[in-house]
């Protein structure tokens, strides 16, 4: 993972939000999808769980988490997102602490241990070779209390691989700021499942229209890439829940720390 994630999340938190419809909405759907889920695989209260968000952005995830009652603290490689991400608790009421952290050292970031580990929106597919991905996949274990759940959603690379899609379809939205479009243009590498997003937002303000982009790599990980990963690593009990069964935006694979 290069230094260019960073700049891309540092650069993108003041608009990340941008992204959806209704953020603050979109905050609180998330938060019960991922109550149900977790409350599937445990008997006790939530208030009683752990939850680590290792890869929090803005907060999208942990803050509806915590405004469902969970203890959440959340960490991510973006200094700028943790900020913008404790400033959104604050404004939405929501109980929860905050870090800095690379989630390839959670060991030595982080400490405490969890029962619950999440990683949304995409995040480990930013781990371009294996090597990486298994190092955070081996300090997220460590960061796991015996029989402890780790979430993870990713976008559908067993379909996307198949197509290779250029762009994804332009979102038009309306605010009494104004208008805005927002939409990505893929780069795929020749011969390799590496892909570098062009990430637009053009915004209409005072009339005038404005436009800012981003750009970061990805590796379009399958989910029997990733299956076989966490097994090397001792995960158990591997399930994969798709958009159609949960209503989340991306496929979400559930495992156990055995």
């Amino acid at each position: 993972m290069s230094d260019s994630v960073l700049e891309f999340y540092d650069e993108l938190a003041e608009d990340y939000h941008l992204i959806f419809q209704d953020w603050d909405t979109s905050v609180r759907r998330q938060g019960k999808v991922l109550e149900q889920l977790i409350g599937n695989h445990f008997n006790r209260p939530r208030q009683c769980l752990k939850v680590l968000d290792c890869s929090c952005g803005i907060g999208t995830q942990a803050i509806g988490l915590a405004l469902s009652g969970y203890y959440v603290h959340a960490t991510d490689l973006s200094p700028n997102a943790v900020s913008r991400a404790e400033m959104e608790a604050q404004r939405l009421g929501a109980s929860l602490t905050f870090g800095v952290a690379d989630f390839r050292l959670l060991n030595s970031q982080v400490e405490g241990s969890f029962d619950v580990v999440i990683s949304c929106d995409n995040s480990l597919p930013h781990l371009l070779n294996n090597d990486d991905l298994k190092l955070a996949l081996r300090n997220i274990w460590d960061k796991l209390n015996h029989s402890g759940l780790l979430l993870c959603s990713i976008r559908d690379y067993d379909r996307l691989l198949e197509e290779k899609p250029r762009t994804t379809t332009p979102a038009v939205y309306e605010d009494d700021k104004g208008k805005r479009i927002v939409f990505q243009v893929w780069d795929w590498e020749e011969n390799r499942n590496i892909y570098t997003i062009n990430h637009f937002v053009i915004r209409q303000v005072g009339g005038a229209w404005g436009t800012k982009c981003q750009t970061t790599r990805y590796r379009a990980l399958l989910r029997s890439e990733l299956n076989l990963m966490l097994s090397e690593i001792g995960f158990s009990e591997i399930t994969w829940h798709m958009p159609k069964e949960t209503g989340y935006y991306q496929p979400i694979v559930i495992t156990l720390k055995a």
